[in-house]
């Protein structure tokens, strides 16, 4: 049997026309309220930091710890997020490519990665993430030249959202109520894949360094 990743018409949508603007986003209990400016979501300049960076996030970490890993948790179609499908172009809640990770420095839990796609990209516009196991989609997307990254919107996740939900199934030492998260488009010949890094409390432990590598 094809592959149906293989089957599927590409997605005719440019970073230029997509999205729903995020103030027309569904406003459900369990769905994220995402902003364009940081302080809406978190006010420490260090959490700033993090999360309005847009160099590679897996480069920062690995510069700030003797051991990088990447946890796969979990790659296989589901239905996507209630506050996810109008940021991916879809007209309602269906089903994606989901893969979900932790980044960990030296052991500890990092960036609960949470990444979809639409069924209607090919591997040919997205070719190497069936494939990724416990290789950084990072890594992957900031050295290709054919990839184009989005705005950054910023949210606080709240204990009834899914991703807290799974984040306390993984990491119960996690007592936070919420957790402040980022996330961005990436595009790829006319395909976009969508790219949640929600920070766990650890990151503000890593050290400060004087000039990014």
């Amino acid at each position: 049997m094809r592959d149906p990743l293989m089957m599927k018409p590409v997605l005719n949508i440019s970073p230029l026309t997509m999205p729903q603007p995020e103030a027309m986003q569904p406003r459900h209990r369990t769905a994220g309220q995402w902003f364009s400016h940081v302080q809406t979501v978190d006010q420490r300049r260090s959490m700033q930091d993090w999360l309005t960076n847009r160099d590679s996030l897996t480069a920062r970490l690995v510069a700030r710890c003797g051991q990088f890993r990447v946890q796969r948790l979990s790659q296989h179609k589901a239905l996507c997020l209630t506050d996810e499908y109008a940021a991916l172009g879809l007209a309602r809640v269906e089903k994606v490519h989901q893969r979900e990770v932790i980044l960990r420095c030296d052991g500890e839990a990092m960036i609960y990665g949470h990444t979809v796609v639409p069924l209607t990209a090919t591997a040919a516009q997205w070719p190497l993430f069936r494939g990724l196991g416990e290789r950084s989609l990072g890594s992957t997307l900031f050295n290709d030249p054919l990839v184009e990254r989005g705005r950054l919107s910023f949210a606080r996740l709240h204990a009834q959202h899914p991703l807290m939900r799974r984040i306390r199934a993984v990491l119960p030492q996690i007592q936070a109520v919420s957790l402040p998260a980022r996330r961005s488009l990436f595009w790829r010949k006319g395909a976009c894949l969508l790219v949640t890094e929600v920070f766990l409390p650890a990151v503000l432990t890593l050290p400060v360094l004087l000039s990014e590598p």
